[in-house]
């Protein structure tokens, strides 16, 4: 007889960060998680990973027992910022060479009357755009046959340019891809080993600047990912990882199957890495425990990641900026800033504390790390103001330095200013507080969200330690600290579905439209979703279909998302008016206004796949009760980022009790994360884990 195959037991989650790696193992059968963090490996982050695989194995996992492993990951957003993606050769139509250097005429991001504005360089310059003679109407109907005998010129003198990564980006291909998947067929005899990205693939819709834009930034990364996407699963090989349900984040809350094809969807991961915690929080705290209004806030090692969760569910946009270039996909709406633990603190030439934008990173990390770091961080602040404990530092593993830390404020920061090195430390802290308080407030007012209504949920290392002076400068009443903050992403990863979103444009009046060419439009998505599930290996796993139309008034120059939810289909002509009624009053919800009576027009149809994935059991996160009393294991002065300096009872997290409302100041330390319960404040422990805080009356 064969050898048995050995059931499924552990669900495994995998979030890299700058500064550290993140794990989280869920046993299925005892129905526990175990937290490891390993420090990152910037140069190549799949070796940070691999490293915790095997340091699993090593304690006790049997790797054939993993049967699911979710891992999420900066690597695309860092290569697109830093300027590190592949060489990318562009084939546009014959005359249109311009429509990269036009773009959209607007400047994108910053200040509009700022004259020394440059756009982004080019990912294809001119030297490396061909113009192809070919034309389709607006109609999808051919004007001119596509010249072939222009691609293999074109593709060749590419190669002969070092050219690995090709996008082909031609006019109306939404409406008629013909012409681009000739001219990738033509690339592909040419150039077998090549990447070939084409715009009807990536992004089948309206307006060619955000298409083109979007599809130039997935040929940019795709070989980026390929190559970091063949490590992982050549890794997991390795470590005889046996399972095939391996996954990687997205940007929209969903995951996708590292065998994906990634020459179509390497651009949906430029949000990995965030998307998991603000995930992570509309499951376990939305859906699981209702609390519907949530502002997240992931502060780790290098950055600060916020989202807003209204009725359970991340609030999305179709269309965003990263790195100054246009990216229009479905991602969650997340706000980063530079503000970190090892954000670096220095006095600018003004005389003033500045924190930030650079990052002390891994290596050589903050100065208390003892690994050659001697400028300042927000993590050094807090150490010499007592909020961290340097020999509890990742549960013990790891002790902090707080002479170097105590050194580096005084002789960068408290010297040049005049100040004693206590007051330096809740400066810097000061400083970061009101610029994560900031982009909080600024994104809560363009959003019309009160935040009166919210509760703040950090996460990452060092969101709780700073949660409290946060939320009450933004006049947050309740704060919730979920049982692992410090990898919280990491768990997000156990909570998130697999989804694919599609899309077509076909710009039609919406009220004339003829019903069964609206549902063949669907249709039609979801003939193409259902391909991709196949390719994919998940063709006969449950899925589920969500349509959406993107509609507008006719002659406006945007249009909204308008989801189907609650109407009967196949459709009727109740039912399409009943979309009109709902776009009149979506229209009057975000703008202020409607125009009853006026034409409707449809722009695009869209469709979400999801395949349901087990998620983690919130019994996973219960502590057992402890025969021995709760009692705090002793008592630490600390600095608040005010000055002010309290006492305050030090906890072990695992030790407190539950449903039990204690009073501040506390600190409360656990493995990855340590958390400030200041004065004025109660928190108490939930069935589920979670401490929540509240404002005292």
């Amino acid at each position: 007889m064969g050898k048995q195959k050995q059931p499924p037991r552990y669900r495994l989650g995998v979030d890299v960060g700058g500064t550290h790696t993140d794990f989280v193992l869920n046993d299925l059968v005892k129905k526990t998680i175990k937290i490891k963090k390993l420090a990152s490996s910037p140069e190549n982050p799949a070796l940070a990973v691999l490293e915790g695989v095997k340091s699993l194995i090593k304690d006790g996992v049997n790797p054939a027992e993993i049967e699911f492993f979710s891992h999420g990951t900066t690597v695309t957003t860092n290569a697109l910022l830093e300027g590190k993606g592949a060489k990318v050769g562009l084939l546009i139509n014959h005359g249109f060479r311009a429509i990269c250097e036009v773009q959209t005429q607007a400047r994108d991001q910053g200040n509009p009357f700022d004259h020394l504005f440059q756009r982004p360089q080019h990912i294809t310059p001119p030297s490396l755009t061909y113009e192809i003679p070919g034309r389709m109407d607006y109609k999808g109907e051919e004007l001119e046959p596509v010249d072939l005998e222009a691609v293999t010129i074109s593709t060749k003198a590419l190669l002969e340019k070092g050219v690995k990564s090709f996008t082909i980006c031609y006019l109306f291909s939404y409406m008629n891809d013909a012409h681009e998947c000739a001219t990738a067929l033509k690339i592909r005899e040419l150039a077998p080993d090549a990447f070939v990205t084409i715009s009807s693939d990536v992004l089948p819709r309206i307006r060619e600047w955000p298409r083109y834009s979007t599809t130039l930034i997935n040929a940019y990364l795709v070989p980026v990912l390929s190559r970091y996407v063949t490590d992982i699963e050549s890794g997991l090989d390795k470590h005889k990882v046996t399972t095939q349900r391996r996954f990687l984040m997205q940007s929209n809350g969903g995951v996708m199957p590292l065998s994906a094809n990634m020459e179509a969807q390497t651009v949906h991961t430029l949000l990995s890495g965030p998307a998991a915690g603000v995930q992570g929080a509309a499951y376990l705290l939305g859906t699981q425990r209702r609390w519907n209004n949530i502002v997240t806030m992931d502060m780790g090692g290098t950055s600060c990641d916020i989202a807003f969760i209204q009725g359970a569910v991340p609030l999305e946009h179709l269309e965003a900026i990263i790195a100054n270039r246009i990216v229009a996909i479905p991602a969650l709406d997340v706000s980063t800033i530079s503000a970190g633990g090892g954000s670096i603190a220095r006095v600018n030439a003004a005389g003033m504390l500045d924190v930030g934008p650079d990052s002390a990173g891994a290596i050589p990390g903050p100065a208390c790390y003892g690994k050659g770091g001697r400028l300042p961080t927000v993590t050094d602040a807090d150490i010499v103001a007592g909020i961290l404990n340097p020999q509890y530092f990742l549960g013990g593993q790891f002790s902090l330095n707080k002479s170097a830390a105590s050194k580096a404020i005084k002789e960068f920061i408290a010297k040049p200013m005049a100040l004693d090195t206590s007051a330096a430390a809740a400066g810097i802290s000061r400083v970061i507080n009101a610029r994560m308080a900031d982009e909080i407030r600024v994104q809560a007012a363009k959003k019309g969200v009160d935040l009166a209504h919210f509760s703040l949920v950090p996460f990452g290392g060092a969101g709780p330690a700073h949660a409290a002076a946060i939320a009450e400068d933004l006049g947050i009443p309740r704060i919730i600290i979920p049982s692992n903050p410090g990898a919280f992403s990491a768990l997000g990863l156990l909570c998130a579905d697999v989804v694919h979103d599609y899309v077509r444009s076909d710009l039609n009046d919406f009220q004339s439209m003829n019903l069964s060419q609206v549902e063949a439009a669907f249709l039609n998505l979801e003939k193409r979703a259902s391909v991709d599930l196949k390719k994919e290996g998940l063709g006969e796993e449950s899925k589920e279909f969500y349509r959406e139309f993107d509609l507008r008034y006719a002659g406006q120059g945007y249009e909204l998302r308008v989801p189907v939810k609650g109407i009967a289909q196949p459709f009727s002509q109740t039912g399409l008016n009943k979309m009109v009624e709902k776009f009149h009053s979506q229209h009057e919800a975000v703008h202020g206004h409607s125009a009853r009576g006026a034409a409707i027009e449809v722009v695009s149809f869209r469709l979400r796949v999801r395949v349901p994935v087990q998620k983690i059991d919130t019994e996973s996160f219960r502590q057992p009760e402890l025969s021995k009393d709760h009692s705090p294991i002793g008592k630490r002065n600390f600095t608040s980022s005010n000055g002010s300096t309290f006492k305050a009872d030090v906890w072990r997290r695992v030790d407190l009790p539950f449903n039990t409302l204690m009073t501040g100041p506390i600190i409360i330390e656990q493995l990855d994360a340590t958390t400030v319960v200041p004065s004025g404040w109660y928190a108490r422990v939930d069935e589920a884990g979670n401490i929540e805080l509240t404002l005292q009356d």
